[in-house]
């Protein structure tokens, strides 16, 4: 560094003609007189050999230099003042990190993952800087990539870890080859020597592991309906401990439906109800169950596996209508009642398009009439007003599948008093019937069981159909 005085008297005389000399050195070790002041320039130097310099072997690497600066050419007779030159010996990365033992050990139990290890080194140089803190790499041993290593920002040291769990009956053991450098390069004169590699040999334990499925998911496709007993697939779980030659038995975890069964031993699952795609458990026509595979060991582990379900589409579902309830004015000139529309549960092709009719063997042409207007939905009109009341209408929908099925349901058709502006829905008058003396003896005979649901028998199947209180009307005035 340079020091620079100032004197105020003339520069062209003595008086202002300054000279520099060091007064004091604190600390005075290793030499008392490790640097000098050129007198004239105020240049202050080294004099001693760059051993002597060197931060790892100083007490303090900080020295305080007293300089004196003295007018008249420095004679006695001058005038003097003083100042403070603080020098720190900076650091050199000049030692590279070495391991404090040539091979470390770990072990690990297989399957697990985490921190098995802490690689302690040492360097000299300054903590606070990158020429003493540490960058370790894995250089040989680990072609999986099941291992990694990072470094203790505190300690410096290198933090070995599992992070793809090991397999026992893969390989027991595992030799890595580690190396240590430091984030800042090394001086030129300086290198990394063998105590900068290391070896860490790591055992790998081993331990209870549950079965395995294969494959898992397990899927299969089967058509509803099934009979009760059907085989659907034999489930497949092995044990990865293959050198404890353990036994595995099966079991049902998840059945939302209570649908299936599993023989213990092995492992053929079979149906103990009849599998429904309408059921609620069944998702996207895929119903999802859980089987465990357990072990003999002790203590025994656990495996679990997924069986997903394919169900196709049977038509076993008839179509139903909505809405089930009407009103139309008795005196209206739009003779349109109300817009029906279908649905089924099922899945193309056993819906739509629908077949709407009127069951005509209850009601009369000459008063209801039903038009188709596209797949799903159809208009229900009057072909004449019709006095206040309330009139039950059947209607027969059938879907597309083969066989088809039909239902039979009740359309309530409330022709309501409109006058005024006001609506008046409630029934009034008496009821009278337009259904054949026939029927009518069948209605109101009690043996007859009037209120037992009716039954329609369609393509091999019953459907019930909404039964009728007594005394609601089936026709019309």
């Amino acid at each position: 560094m340079r020091m620079t005085a100032f004197d105020a008297d003339d520069p062209a005389t003595d008086n202002a003609l300054l000279r520099y000399n060091i007064r004091q050195q604190t600390p005075d070790k290793p030499s008392p007189n490790m640097f000098y002041i050129d007198p004239e320039k105020g240049d202050i130097v080294t004099v001693v050999s760059p051993a002597l310099l060197d931060r790892e072997t100083l007490e303090n690497p900080k020295y305080e230099l007293i300089i004196e600066a003295q007018d008249m050419a420095g004679l006695d007779v001058g005038l003097t003042g003083t100042a403070t030159a603080t020098i720190v010996i900076d650091d050199k990365n000049d030692h590279s990190p070495k391991f404090t033992q040539k091979e470390f050990q770990a072990t690990v139990e297989e399957g697990a993952v985490g921190v098995i290890v802490n690689l302690t080194v040492e360097d000299k140089d300054d903590p606070t800087t990158g020429a003493w803190r540490a960058a370790y790499t894995i250089i040989n041993g680990n072609p999986g990539q099941s291992f990694e290593i990072h470094t203790n920002p505190q300690t410096n040291e290198g933090m070995l870890s599992v992070v793809k769990p090991l397999d026992y009956e893969i390989s027991a053991f595992h030799t890595l080859l580690i190396k240590v450098e430091n984030e800042d390069p090394l001086v030129p004169d300086v290198s990394y020597g063998p105590s900068s590699t290391a070896t860490v040999h790591i055992t790998v334990r081993d331990v209870n592991e549950g079965p395995v499925f294969s494959p898992d998911p397990m899927m299969v496709t089967k058509r509803e309906n099934i009979s009760v007993g059907s085989v659907l697939l034999t489930a497949n779980a092995t044990d990865p401990d293959s050198l404890q030659h353990q036994t595995i038995r099966y079991s049902v975890y998840k059945d939302p439906a209570g649908w299936l069964n599993i023989n213990p031993i092995n492992g053929t699952v079979d149906t103990t109800a009849v599998l429904d795609r309408e059921s609620p458990f069944v998702h996207n026509s895929v119903y999802t169950a859980l089987f465990l595979a357990i072990d003999s060991g002790n203590p025994p582990a656990t495996g679990t596996g997924t069986l997903l379900i394919t169900l196709e589409d049977v038509n076993d579902n008839a179509p139903f209508i909505y809405p089930t309830v009407a009103e139309v004015c008795d005196d209206a000139k739009n003779l349109s009642v109300v817009i029906l529309g279908a649905t089924d549960k099922d899945l193309h092709p056993n819906t739509d398009p629908f077949k709407f009719e009127i069951h005509k063997p209850t009601v009369p042409d000459r008063v209801w009439k039903i038009s188709k207007i596209n797949n799903t939905h159809a208009l229900v009109s009057l072909l004449q007003n019709l006095n206040k009341a309330n009139y039950n209408l059947p209607i027969m929908v059938t879907d597309s599948g083969k066989p088809p099925m039909t239902n039979i349901t009740d359309l309530r058709v409330q022709v309501c008093s409109c006058k005024n502006s006001k609506v008046d829905c409630n029934a009034a008058g008496a009821l009278r019937w337009s259904l054949s003396p026939v029927l009518l003896l069948w209605l109101f005979n009690p043996l007859a069981g009037l209120l037992t649901p009716r039954l329609l028998r369609t393509g091999g199947k019953t459907v019930k159909s909404r039964g009728l209180p007594l005394g609601a009307p089936l026709g019309l005035l």
